[in-house]
């Protein structure tokens, strides 16, 4: 079974008590109404989908019911670090040492 830490509860918990909630760190736009059909389209429906590392946003919808940010590797499906929502992203230097 995957493990997933909750940086709130401060354990490791069973992937089955999160769900999972997109893509992290989408800066959304302050002027909605000035975007264009193909830009909304843009900013609501398409995400990143890269093989190997992403930044997601997941729930500990069966736990605390926080929302917290996750590094997670596509391929091996890796939780590689959590973080607590609202803290910054982790720089590319910071990725890159995760992986090793």
């Amino acid at each position: 079974m995957l493990l997933i830490h909750c940086p709130y509860c401060e354990d490791d918990r069973p992937e089955l008590e999160f769900s999972h909630a997109g893509q992290a760190h989408i800066v959304r736009p302050t002027d909605m109404d000035g975007l264009s059909d193909e830009e909304f389209e843009a900013m609501f429906f398409i995400r990143d989908n890269p093989k190997g590392i992403i930044l997601e946003r997941w729930r500990h919808s069966m736990g605390c019911g926080r929302f917290l940010n996750a590094v997670r590797h596509t391929v091996t499906d890796k939780f590689l670090k959590t973080y607590k929502a609202g803290q910054p992203r982790p720089t590319d230097k910071d990725i890159e040492d995760l992986l090793k």
